[in-house]
């Protein structure tokens, strides 16, 4: 039973179905932390956007120093655009090569000088963010060469790195050369 004389309980609101009292300040209790959450909610969603157009220059800035950079003959230079890691992937030519060294190693190969390097350009860049730290992008690549112009398709997995935006996974395709 509760008694008006008491402070406490003339305060006091009876919630039947749980059988105990509950005070006016712990029924607004809830409803304050529901307001608070929709507020952080709200902050979050709002600087979403923010940061996709950040980790989106971010992903363009790498793309276009690569292809600087092969432009100039340095496939180094080129590679930094990769995660440094052995779990990094690339696949092209029906295979899987798994490994930053590996990686490098098929570039300097296939890439052995300037002739065979050419002039390359990306194009048609679809960078999608995928959470804070990874983004999916989809484009084209074309080396322009003396004898011919060699020309595909990516798709790239950046993941946002403690050095920055890197590729971890690159399923690179070439076109059929034309007749």
């Amino acid at each position: 039973m509760i008694r008006p004389s008491s402070l406490w309980s003339a305060r006091a609101v009876a919630c039947p179905s749980r059988r105990r009292v509950r005070t006016p300040g712990t029924v607004r209790l809830p409803r304050a932390m529901a307001i608070i959450a929709c507020i952080l909610m709200t902050l979050t969603v709002s600087a979403a956007p923010k940061q996709n157009a950040s980790a989106v220059a971010r992903i363009r800035s790498v793309l276009r120093t690569q292809q600087e950079a092969w432009n100039r003959g340095e496939i180094d230079g080129f590679m930094n655009g990769y995660a440094r890691s052995k779990s990094t992937i690339f696949i092209s030519e029906d295979t899987v090569r798994r490994g930053w060294e590996t990686v490098r190693d098929r570039y300097r190969k296939k890439y052995s000088d300037r002739a065979k390097m050419g002039v390359l350009t990306f194009s048609d860049l679809e960078i999608t963010p995928l959470a804070p730290d990874s983004a999916v992008v989809l484009g084209r690549w074309n080396l322009q060469r003396a004898k011919n112009r060699p020309h595909g398709r990516f798709t790239l997995i950046f993941r946002r790195l403690p050095e920055g935006w890197r590729i971890v996974l690159d399923h690179t395709s070439a076109a059929t050369p034309a007749p």
